[in-house]
């Protein structure tokens, strides 16, 4: 089951677009020791503006997710990466459909 997802919006400082495109590129193999990260998503909407999205069985998995490796690598990085603190939405997941999957 899927029952909840995260959104995160980040703003890359100018001139870090790069470095925030590598640092979402290998935040990928943190996020498969995850056990509970069901599905996670790195993306790029324009030149700046970058996000995550990822789902979770329930409110524990997405915790255990923002308190590991890849939300300290963000709060660590931050200051240094980002124009603005990250926008992270808690999101309810109404359906979905994965590979293998009939959700």
């Amino acid at each position: 089951m899927i029952e909840v997802a995260l959104s995160v919006i980040l703003k890359a400082k100018p001139g870090k677009e790069k470095d925030v495109a590598d640092f979402l590129r290998s935040a990928r193999s943190v996020v498969e020791q995850e056990p509970g990260t069901r599905a996670w998503f790195a993306l790029q909407f324009d030149e700046s503006t970058f996000g995550v999205f990822d789902v979770f069985p329930d409110d524990e998995a997405r915790q255990t997710h923002l308190s590991g490796g890849v939300g300290q690598a963000l709060a660590a990085q931050g200051a240094e990466l980002f124009s603005a603190e990250p926008n992270i939405q808690n999101i309810d997941v109404l359906a979905y459909k994965l590979p293998g999957d009939g959700g």
